[in-house]
């Protein structure tokens, strides 16, 4: 077997490649669509910063969407794409309706596999946290009030974050997120060195135990919730349940309830519906911030 009971890379591939059926030209164009209607509505109210650099890097970017709250909460969402596709302007649409709700937004860019190690996209997302805590003055947010959000390979990041020790590799307080919400997640790296995907992530061992976050210690005492589609292969189901268990054991102590939910009638894409409809996805980061 290459992985659980897969025993092909065909199998494995089925299992978690979520555009088999879809094409995604229609896909990604819609989203950016949306996306440059909602900036160009914050831009006509001169309430965002495209572009905003938080490392050295020119992928090191995010657009930050500010809500008209003084000292307002502020939540910070990793796109998706595999970590080797997508950047942050397919993902302004997310944005809405928590600015409405007093929420300033941070849709962070980082750079993409192979042109960049899988650790230094990590890291990147690392450094985007980092940057938002210690400009939060300058951004008119409160620093208290910080939460994070990802689609997919965005949802992997959140744990990835959820994971680092802020207090030894930043000088951060590790209680510097208030809630993490990933939005079917990857949590155990072992399917990708043996999938389609492998050409452009070019996962070492060394890389699948260091960066699944299945097998890494939670360091951050604060409630995760983490979402699936069951129209998704059982796999992101499986994944989702396999990482609420491992968070349950870590942050028991601390009193942090970890929550898993199955959209029934969602799949890998139009789970991302639920950051505009019926007001959930408002609901859910806002709980991170009662």
């Amino acid at each position: 077997m290459l992985y659980q009971h897969f025993a092909t890379q065909e199998e494995i591939d089925r299992a978690y490649d979520p555009m088999l059926g879809r094409d995604p030209m229609v896909l990604v164009k819609a989203w950016r669509q949306r996306s440059e209607g909602s900036r160009a509505r914050h831009r006509a109210n001169h309430k965002v910063s495209l572009d905003l650099p938080y490392g050295p890097t020119l992928a090191e970017r995010m657009d930050i969407f500010h809500a008209d709250t003084p000292n307002a909460p502020m939540h910070v969402f990793f796109h998706g794409g595999y970590w080797r596709s997508l950047s942050h302007r397919e993902f302004s649409f997310i944005v809405d309706d928590l600015v409405k709700a007093g929420i300033t937004v941070a849709v962070v860019n980082y750079a993409l596999c192979p042109q960049v190690h899988f650790s230094e996209i990590v890291r990147q997302s690392q450094a985007a946290v980092a940057y938002v805590y210690r400009h939060a003055a300058e951004l008119g947010v409160d620093p208290g009030q910080l939460s994070i959000s990802g689609h997919s390979a965005g949802g992997h990041l959140c744990a990835m974050l959820m994971s680092t020790d802020w207090e030894d590799t930043f000088g951060l307080p590790n209680q510097l997120i208030r809630g993490a919400l990933c939005i079917s997640g990857l949590y155990d790296l072992r399917p990708f060195p043996w999938s389609w995907l492998q050409p452009k992530l070019q996962l070492s061992g060394r890389d699948v135990q260091e960066f699944s976050p299945l097998w890494l210690p939670c360091r951050v005492p604060a409630p995760v919730k983490l979402v699936a589609g069951g129209l998704e292969s059982e796999e992101f189901e499986r994944q989702m349940s396999r990482y609420a268990e491992h968070l349950t054991g870590h942050l028991k102590e601390s009193g942090q309830n970890v929550t898993q939910q199955l959209l029934p009638d969602a799949d890998h894409f139009s789970i991302l519906e639920h950051y505009l409809n019926d007001g959930c996805f408002v609901e859910w980061i806002e709980a991170f911030h009662a």
